[in-house]
């Protein structure tokens, strides 16, 4: 039997380097996107910050594995020839192969059980109906024993209290995803797929569809701003009402263009309900389900050309439209409050 090859470790360590290299510049690379309102890692709600913990403890099991295969390649490159032998070999197996895996994914069953239990629901928690649209999301808030509001495109809960979500689609398959507060959850049309959440933390977030629905798939977006509970009933109560009463060309401009017949605004029009409720539009943080920002000079733009900015959105197109009158529908609806 001829010698170990001298050079053997030396060329082990270098591969070692260049591993180690690479896996930190991966992990570097990755942790980078962890951050942000729009992130698994920022987590503001009961079921991702269960979701990350057992990320976290997937990741450090992976760790310890990676580690132990490397030191045992480590040793055995670094052992002279002949010092192993079939009954050591045979430990070895039990121990990595057998023993040890059923250790670690017993501890990960075992903890990871809890954390897939629904969280129970009462008869006096919050129900929000979302549905999911091309391209926009239809919100219903559902208080037990109050009036029912709509809005679009952006939803508040209350911190600390349960929310069911009941989600729906009367399209195509829509996916619900608010990375911070919980898992995605599909909208499939004919049906009804619950998701029971609560947030823990307040602050402005972001959710998006999850699931390839047409042109503007990655223009469908939402804020969810989770607000004090004191906050949140306030602010409940101020979406119900109608909107105020503001007399200006802007709103006959509105009527006259026909808006109305798709377009509800309580108080003003209430016509129909095919497109978002605009009620109290200019109090969103964004417009056109988190793509522009909420301006007089994005509606007056959206108004005129909804699809240069949301592409197959169903929203016919003004191009014609004079560009004082969107100005003075923008004017309008920025006042809806």
């Amino acid at each position: 039997m001829t010698d170990r090859n001298p050079d053997q470790p030396a060329v082990f360590k270098a591969i070692s380097r260049g591993l180690l290299r690479l896996a930190y510049g991966a992990a570097v690379a990755l942790l980078g996107g962890c951050t942000g309102v729009q992130s698994t890692f920022s987590a503001f709600g009961i079921e991702a910050e269960s979701t990350r913990a057992l990320t976290w403890g997937m990741t450090a099991a992976a760790t310890v594995i990676t580690i132990g295969v490397l030191w045992l390649a480590w040793h055995a490159a670094r052992t002279p020839a002949g010092r192993l032998d079939h009954q050591g070999g045979m430990r070895v197996i039990l121990w990595l192969g057998a023993i040890g895996p059923t250790v670690l994914l017993t501890a990960l069953l075992v903890s990871s059980l809890p954390k897939m239990r629904t969280l129970p629901t009462g008869a006096d928690d919050l129900r929000i109906a979302v549905g999911g649209e091309q391209f926009w999301w239809r919100v219903r808030y559902l208080p037990a024993g109050g009036q029912s509001v709509e809005t679009a495109n952006e939803i508040r809960v209350p911190v600390g209290r349960t929310v069911a979500f009941a989600l729906s689609s009367p399209d195509v398959i829509h996916s619900f995803w608010i990375p911070g507060l919980a898992g995605k959850v599909d909208m499939i049309p004919g049906r009804t797929n619950d998701l029971v959440v609560r947030a823990t933390q307040a602050g402005v977030y972001r959710g998006a569809c999850a699931e390839f629905c047409g042109l503007s798939h990655a223009r469908m977006a939402f804020d969810v701003v989770a607000m004090e509970p004191a906050d949140f009933d306030r602010w409940l109560a101020d979406a119900a009402r109608p909107a105020a009463g503001i007399d200006s060309p802007g709103r006959h401009l509105f009527e006259e263009y026909g808006c109305s017949g798709c377009h509800t605004i309580r108080g003003h029009a209430e016509d129909s309900t095919i497109g978002p409720d605009l009620t109290h539009v200019g109090s969103r943080r964004s417009l056109g389900a988190g793509t522009l920002p909420m301006t007089r000079d994005a509606l007056s733009r959206f108004i005129r050309n909804p699809a240069s900015v949301k592409p197959g959105a169903l929203m016919p197109s003004f191009k014609d439209m004079p560009g004082k009158d969107a100005d003075a529908i923008s004017n309008y609806l920025a006042e809806l409050r």
